[in-house]
């Protein structure tokens, strides 16, 4: 790589830098953003898909290359970000035990893991119903289980989707990245705009166990930030002292180095094509590593090294670049012959995924049991990426206090080790099977993960029997 294309990348990434500064400014200044709790992320990440290409074709700000490189940047800055989550864990904290921990895991895996199955359901059942109702929309055989590669995938897993399709031979894998990513947008932009929306409702209905009611948020959270010096937070401990290397440097080099090392154990992976292994994601090998990592750390007696706000204070910037490439990227006019289908599996889409999050994660947590943290987690998820959960999740549990963030990525792994076995399957049922056969094993699979967090429910009603009186 030469200086100049460093060069050039610098300059893109400052140019993010610029629209977050805008929409912090912008989210002071409109009581509209502020009332919807709106991140600078967002504010910024729209005005710069306003401004660019994607929308007027060319742009005196924006060019083309710019759009391209910052629709890389979420899928790649995913990866240290949810390697970090472990780094910290048991440090100076009480040790949960496997079998208190299993409930929770076993709920949160099946709960988030029906909804992407149902995803799929949604999908080919539509598709279905179209080649004999509608025949003149020429859906090909698997339209439809986009939906779930984009809402639960994200902008990540639609471009892997693609080129799998065009390792199958299949003519119409451009077209079904298209849809995908369309998806992932549709899903991005409409899940983070009403998870806001079901966060407000929710603090006034006092169903939040941390966020207060909007009317009563601190202008430090209503703004985004305080002139008041003594009411700005501390950022964190410095646990090294600068004259040998900076906090900040001893965190992020761990979690870089963490994330450098997944990709290559996958790239291993990969060149000795070993079954199931490779289509799990470069960010679940991140996660096992940390862990390892964290255990690590803890068995040396290196807790004093790591301050979990400095870890959170990195990866929230990540979270902030993450999310505006995200939005200014979007590709508005993908995929323009199949609007209507789209916009009817997408409301569709959207409806059965707040059933299985809002209602089922109180039905299963009990209503002590942090069910709207969890769900509003899930729903970010669910809708569009990692980035974009615990974004939402920031919103109504500002340091990550709630075991939310934490029960989610345990129950995220447990399905991770799971689709070892099921993703072989999956795939082989897109390169042969039906569309009824591919509806078929969408069903089994969601029926399977609803036991899941059922027996996970029943476990917990007698773990914590409190959290549902």
């Amino acid at each position: 790589m030469s200086s100049a294309l460093l060069q050039e990348l610098l300059k893109q990434v400052a140019m993010l830098g610029v629209f977050l500064l805008i929409g912090m400014f912008l989210r002071a200044k409109i009581p509209f953003f502020r009332k919807m709790l709106l991140p600078a992320s967002v504010i910024g990440g729209f005005l710069a898909l306003l401004v660019g290409p994607n929308i007027w074709g060319s742009s005196p700000l924006i060019t083309p290359e710019y759009v391209s490189v910052w629709s890389i940047i979420p899928g790649v800055l995913i990866v240290p970000i949810f390697a970090s989550v472990p780094l910290g864990k048991g440090m100076n904290e009480k040790r949960v035990s496997f079998k208190e921990n299993l409930p929770k895991v076993l709920a949160s895996c099946g709960l988030f893991s029906a909804n992407g199955s149902l995803q799929s359901v949604v999908g080919f059942g539509f598709t279905l119903l179209a080649m004999k109702l509608m025949p003149s929309l020429n859906l090909y055989r698997i339209f439809g289980v986009e939906l779930a590669q984009g809402y639960s995938g994200g902008h990540g897993t639609a471009a892997g989707y693609g080129s799998i399709l065009q390792g199958y031979g299949f003519d119409f894998w451009e077209t079904a990245q298209g849809v995908a990513t369309t998806f992932a947008t549709i899903g991005l932009v409409g899940g983070m705009l009403l998870g806001i929306y079901f966060i407000n409702r929710a603090s006034r209905r006092g169903e939040t166990m941390i966020l207060e009611k909007p009317s009563e948020l601190p202008a430090l959270t209503s703004y985004g930030f305080t002139k008041n010096i003594a009411e700005q937070p501390s950022l964190g401990r410095e646990t090294t002292n600068s004259s040998s290397i900076e906090t900040i440097t001893v965190h992020l080099g761990i979690i870089l180095g963490v994330s450098a090392l997944a990709y290559f154990l996958l790239n291993q992976a990969k060149a000795h094509s070993i079954p199931g292994i490779t289509s799990i994601p470069v960010w679940f090998y991140a996660l096992l590593l940390m862990y390892a990592v964290n255990y690590i750390l803890r068995a040396l007696g290196l807790n004093w090294l790591i301050d979990t706000r400095v870890k959170s204070r990195i990866t929230g910037a990540m979270s902030d670049f993450a999310i505006t490439a995200a939005i200014a990227s979007m590709p508005i006019k993908a995929v323009a012959a199949y609007v209507v289908p789209i916009i009817i599996i997408g409301i569709i889409g959207f409806i059965t995924t707040y059933f299985f999050c809002f209602p089922l994660f109180r039905w299963c947590f009990g209503k002590k049991g942090y069910p709207f943290e969890r769900a509003i987690m899930s729903w970010g998820v669910n809708t569009g990426v990692m980035i974009n959960g615990m974004m939402l999740l920031k919103i109504c549990d500002p340091d990550y206090s709630s075991p939310a963030l934490n029960d989610f990525s345990m129950g995220f792994a447990l399905m991770s080790i799971i689709s070892i076995f099921t993703s072989p399957i999956f795939y082989s049922l897109l390169a042969n099977g039906s569309t009824l056969a591919n509806f078929l094993w969408a069903c089994a699979t969601g029926a399977g993960y609803t036991l899941m967090f059922v027996i996970g429910r029943k476990m917990l009603m007698k773990q914590n029997p409190e959290n549902y009186e």
